[in-house]
């Protein structure tokens, strides 16, 4: 089913046609019975039979909305022109709304691609493109599109971990606009027949599931501290290794291999410490 354009009539001109039809049909029929004149009593029901035939073929369409016209059953064509137009009374006229439309999905439960529990929701942003797609192909397009688009977000977020665990890996909280991309193809798909373009898709909101909410936080800190003292420990090694070139070559002070790693052992621990460390002098021999 592929929406076919159709003409009408422009609506004013057979809506002045009608209001002085009507004004005839009344003359007639009142200087008929004044009179006495069947002929024009005749002429007054058939201009009224008329009147009414052109006012209900009568319909108005707001812009951006179209009429999807049948005949009995049958599809016959889809009307976009704005304003008060007009067409075969017999057709049957079921008007859909081509604007912009968008909603929120509920937040969903589902299993990420490691079985973590949590959270989801999307805005989904879309218009009907094909009218006649939207009227005869699916029975109900607004809750086709909320239900689809629902069980569309639950396959994409089961295809990802929330957390991105190596390198170059897609995640749902690290990596939104390729998410966002992919929601919208897997929604597009599904709504393809459906007449129903999917603008934009974005992830609402994003988190672990109550019941786990509380360790998964505490596997994050634990994450965030293992890298920060990764990189403190990185930096401290550096800058040991740094003092001992810089002594060495300067001829500062000649250390033997014991009095080395005393040394590289103190800088360690004032360097990694998490807090700092009170000096102690020695006024003595170092031996």
């Amino acid at each position: 089913m592929k929406e076919l354009p159709i003409r009408s009539l422009p609506g004013i001109p057979v809506l002045i046609a009608a209001l002085l039809a009507a004004a005839s049909t009344a003359w007639l029929f009142f200087t008929g019975i004044e009179q006495a004149s069947a002929p024009r009593i005749a002429a007054s029901a058939v201009l009224a039979i008329l009147t009414v035939f052109a006012v209900i073929g009568l319909y108005s369409i707001q812009p951006n909305q179209a009429a999807v016209l049948s005949l009995f059953g049958k599809y016959v064509g889809t009307v976009k022109e704005a304003g008060l137009r007009w067409n075969n009374p017999f057709y049957a006229k079921r008007k859909v709304s081509q604007r912009v439309r968008n909603f929120e999905s509920g937040r969903l439960k589902v299993n990420d691609l490691d079985g973590s529990p949590i959270e989801i929701a999307a805005v989904i942003v879309w218009q009907v493109v094909d009218a006649a797609e939207a009227v005869f192909n699916v029975d109900d397009y607004e809750s086709f599109v909320h239900i689809q688009s629902e069980a569309a977000l639950r396959a994409m977020a089961s295809s990802y971990p929330y957390d991105q665990h190596d390198d170059g890996q897609v995640a749902l909280r690290s990596h939104p606009q390729e998410i966002s991309e992919h929601l919208q193809v897997q929604i597009a798909e599904r709504l393809g027949r459906a007449g129903v373009e999917v603008i934009e898709a974005r992830i609402s909101h994003l988190a672990y599931a109550p019941e786990i909410a509380q360790a998964m936080l505490q596997r994050q800190q634990a994450n965030a501290v293992i890298a920060a003292r990764t990189r403190i420990v990185a930096g401290a090694v550096g800058m040991v290794e740094m003092a001992l070139e810089e002594l060495q070559k300067n001829d500062v002070v000649q250390l033997d291999e014991e009095r080395k790693a005393q040394m590289v052992s103190n800088l360690l621990v004032v360097l990694c410490g998490d807090r700092g460390m009170q000096p102690v002098l020695n006024a003595g021999s170092i031996y």
